[in-house]
């Protein structure tokens, strides 16, 4: 029996393969700036990897409202990210391809700008904007007619307990930033389906 396991494993050799690149790249760079920042002290997350009030005449301002979302105050929060991206990341590069990217850089623009606008006085960093964003794009895949059912009860469900627990918990969550991440993947997809 064992002599037949091993005639089947050299008859089909098992390759790993790069399957999803933009969200492999992703995470990459999240990993990378992570560990930049445990060199620095956190130096170049401040100052490049997170979004706060600064001035626009700063041209920093404009790299951080993208670059958030790479990074993360420790393994901990990087991993509980990641691990969402890495699970709907493939799936949704292989139904949008190359837009996808569009999908991540709209998400890090918005949630950056509206959190400077709605909570200047506090640091803003992580990819779970991006995170709630694919949730909500993952939940329009499908027919391109109509709005799917699935988005509905996806956006009550996830985004109503985002709201429940903004308005009952005092964290360092930004809550605001997962509805507006979830609101712009959904937005993004309905559009998507009709172009």
């Amino acid at each position: 029996m064992n002599y037949a396991i091993i005639l089947l494993m050299k008859k089909k050799s098992l390759k790993i393969y790069f399957n999803a690149p933009i969200t492999l790249s992703f995470c990459g760079i999240c990993l990378v700036t992570l560990l930049l920042s445990m060199l620095t002290n956190g130096e170049s997350t401040y100052l490049l990897f997170s979004t706060y009030r600064s001035s626009l005449l700063d041209p920093l301002t404009y790299i951080r409202l993208v670059g958030h979302i790479f990074g993360h105050a420790n393994w901990s929060h990087l991993t509980s990210n990641l691990l969402y991206i890495l699970l709907l990341g493939p799936i949704l590069e292989e139904k949008y391809h190359d837009r996808l990217i569009i999908v991540i850089v709209v998400t890090a623009l918005v949630t950056g700008i509206m959190h400077s606008i709605i909570d200047p006085g506090s640091i803003l960093l992580g990819a779970s904007g991006v995170v709630f964003a694919f949730i909500l794009l993952a939940s329009v895949t499908g027919r391109s007619d109509g709005i799917p059912i699935t988005l509905i009860l996806v956006a009550i469900l996830w985004l109503g307990n985002e709201l429940l627990v903004d308005m009952n918990t005092v964290d360092t969550i930004s809550h605001i930033t997962h509805i507006i991440g979830g609101i712009s993947g959904a937005a993004l997809g309905l559009f998507f389906k009709n172009n």
